[in-house]
């Protein structure tokens, strides 16, 4: 499953739109910005700098995708199992995973491909081929996003439990477990970074912008604290 949404940045929050209008609002995903001491010119980065700003007037695009390669195999592995068969379990789950894995960096070409030449008035797939093509995919649960809330937001929009048979458990784990969900950002400076430790006044404002107590999103969040909750 993939979409691509009207989208701005909202301080910190990724805003995602019903069309370019930008007047409904269909969801919205708070970000997390990085907390380090740098050299000024380094600034601390978040996924949402990477969309244009409410204020700019511009109405930008973010890319949501989800993608399978696990439904089916768990009663082989099973069987596999029952059969004390843990090497032909082992090599069926992670050859799911890299199908999945496969696919995801396949729709991402297809998606930056056709994006970057429909951008380009004139551009040839010759020269496409030819350059890097912008823009980058982040996952929850990722350096940069942390937050595996965002995969709600995710599989709501794209429909990825009624259209392609995905699901989220309790612990907001993937099923089928050969699965990768993420967002697209085509900004030509986008690139990876890992979030590393943030502090109670930014997790603090998170909750706020999440809905939920300072105790909730502590938990959350708590493999990134830069603090004893």
């Amino acid at each position: 499953m993939v979409g691509l949404y009207p989208a701005q940045s909202d301080g910190d929050d990724i805003v995602i739109y019903e069309d370019r209008t930008a007047k409904k609002v269909l969801a919205r995903m708070p970000m997390l910005r990085q907390q380090a001491r740098k050299s000024v010119d380094r600034p601390n980065l978040c996924l949402a700098d990477y969309l244009a700003p409410v204020e700019s007037g511009i109405v930008d695009t973010v890319g949501l995708f989800a993608v399978t390669a696990g439904h089916g195999i768990e009663a082989h592995i099973k069987r596999f199992v029952a059969e004390h068969d843990d090497y032909s379990a082992i090599l069926l789950k992670a050859l799911a995973d890299r199908l999945a894995e496969a696919m995801a960096e396949a729709v991402h070409a297809r998606v930056r491909r056709e994006l970057w030449l429909r951008g380009r008035r004139g551009a040839g797939q010759r020269g496409a081929h030819r350059r890097a093509l912008p823009g980058h995919p982040s996952a929850p649960g990722y350096p940069a996003c942390p937050d595996h809330t965002t995969k709600r937001v995710l599989f709501e929009l794209l429909g990825a439990t009624s259209r392609a048979g995905m699901q989220l458990t309790d612990g907001l784990a993937m099923l089928p477990a050969a699965s990768v969900s993420g967002l697209y950002f085509g900004h030509p400076r986008s690139r990876y970074f890992g979030l590393g430790r943030i502090e109670r006044d930014q997790v603090a404002d998170w909750a706020v912008r999440n809905g939920v107590d300072l105790e909730s999103a502590e938990r959350t969040l708590g493999a990134t604290l830069a603090y004893d909750a």
